[in-house]
């Protein structure tokens, strides 16, 4: 028992009702942490949290910290100690605590099948109209192994997030365009505002067809989505585009067609018909996606992760083909309508005026920057902080991805390096970076 005692552990924790996101921490007594999250006051009794990972180091704050600072840009701005969770940033966090120094094993734990019956009782006390997971003949395990399966995470932008970055552009720039949502959901039967399988995206430019003198709206619907509840098709079963002109809608549904952004009539509408693309693609496959509408060479808006600025993005940020939008977007909704933080912005490549994100931005002579909003790394890098740019400084600096969000780039700067910037701070590695330097 002491020996068990003394041991220290790393986990990657995850409750059943918010899938987008994740806890990593450290704990010496794994069941007793457990326990401790399921018994958190005021949390649903069906919001169950069960461990997607759980290993052995030789020093657990140091590796927790470490983990820290690796994905900084992957943490929630309010709440630090969660972390944004999808299958590829799962794998991520898995294989870099798996590769640390103070790794020791990875730890597999078996569900206590007497807490299990409870949560079950539990689930089927609270959710009288819905069937629970063992009804459905699905174990936790079972559905979670099926998320991590899911190529299309789905995260849905809600309606006034489409309307409130829209609005900010001049209407001018819609006029006789072919607008095309290439990673969008089915449009609804009556193009209701309310129908939960409209996407927001078709429905902001169908209500505002008129208004922003629109040639064409063609939305494509991708059915290569896993049922993660065993729930049925609803709308999951075919394919189709959706086409809306000045005179008439219409639905097709082409034999073979996945409605993929990838798919080859996807490509063929893109290069062929798209005038500007609007949508929210899946953001586990944004590298894929970033080699196609850079490569299209077409006008684009689109919401993504925050980390695209320091890692998916970089180049395209580098050489100026893209920058962020107007806005951030910290909320989607899931495939059951359920709110879900997530931490995204914007990102286009359509001239911004008048960016909010400027005024965030606070130019000053590097003397009267606060000492703690500034300093040195080991390789004797300047680093500034809190939104401050030093005015006077021809060196290069680092910042975090928030400056180049706010639009620093628009400010007489420009990135030097062709990769993110790791630094060292007296030996130990701090939260990267991107360098950039007054031009």
């Amino acid at each position: 028992m002491v020996k068990d005692k003394i041991k220290q552990y790393i986990y990657i924790i995850q409750a059943t009702l918010e899938p987008a996101s994740c806890k990593i921490g450290k704990t010496n007594d794994l069941k007793r942490r457990l326990k401790e999250y399921n018994s958190i006051t005021g949390k649903s009794k069906n919001n169950i949290y069960q461990y997607l990972f759980t290993c052995e180091v030789k020093n657990m704050k140091q590796v927790e910290d470490d983990i820290k600072n690796e994905f900084n840009h992957y943490r929630e701005e309010t709440n630090r100690e969660m972390y944004f969770y999808n299958p590829i940033s799962f794998k991520e966090y898995v294989e870099f605590i798996k590769a640390h120094k103070l790794f020791i094993k990875e730890i597999h734990i078996k569900p206590d099948k007497k807490e299990q019956v409870k949560i079950v009782e539990k689930i089927k006390i609270v959710n009288r109209t819905k069937p629970s997971l063992k009804e459905r003949g699905l174990s936790h395990r079972d559905v979670m192994q099926k998320a991590k399966n899911v190529d299309n995470d789905e995260f849905f932008t809600q309606y006034k997030d489409v309307e409130k970055e829209l609005n900010m552009y001049d209407v001018k720039i819609w006029k006789d365009k072919v607008i095309f949502c290439n990673c969008d959901d089915a449009v609804g039967p009556e193009n209701d505002k309310n129908d939960k399988n409209t996407s927001a995206f078709a429905l902001y430019f169908i209500q505002n067809f008129e208004r922003l003198e629109l040639k064409k709206l063609i939305c494509t619907h991708y059915a290569g989505v896993v049922d993660l509840f065993n729930q049925g098709p609803k709308g999951y079963v075919f394919t189709y585009i959706f086409t809306k002109t000045r005179s008439k809608e219409f639905k097709e549904f082409p034999k073979g067609y996945t409605g993929s952004f990838d798919d080859p009539l996807s490509l063929k509408i893109l290069n062929e018909e798209a005038d500007i693309i609007c949508t929210n693609p899946p953001f586990s496959r944004m590298i894929d996606y970033w080699k196609v509408i850079i490569g299209s060479g077409k006008k684009f808006l689109i919401i993504s992760n925050i980390s695209n600025v320091i890692n998916t993005a970089f180049r395209y940020f580098k050489n100026n083909k893209v920058w962020a939008g107007y806005n951030s977007v910290n909320w989607f909704l899931t495939p059951k309508k359920e709110l879900t933080s997530a931490p995204g912005h914007w990102y286009t490549n359509i001239p911004i005026k008048n960016r909010p994100g400027h005024k965030r931005l606070k130019f000053m002579p590097l003397k009267e920057i606060p000492e703690k909003s500034k300093l040195y790394d080991d390789d004797k890098m300047l680093i500034v902080k809190d939104g401050y740019i030093p005015s006077d400084y021809k060196k290069p600096f680092a910042v975090s991805n928030r400056p180049i969000l706010n639009g620093l780039l628009e400010k007489g700067y420009k990135i030097i390096q062709d990769k993110r910037y790791d630094p060292y701070i007296k030996g130990e590695g701090s939260y990267s970076k991107i360098v950039v330097q007054k031009i």
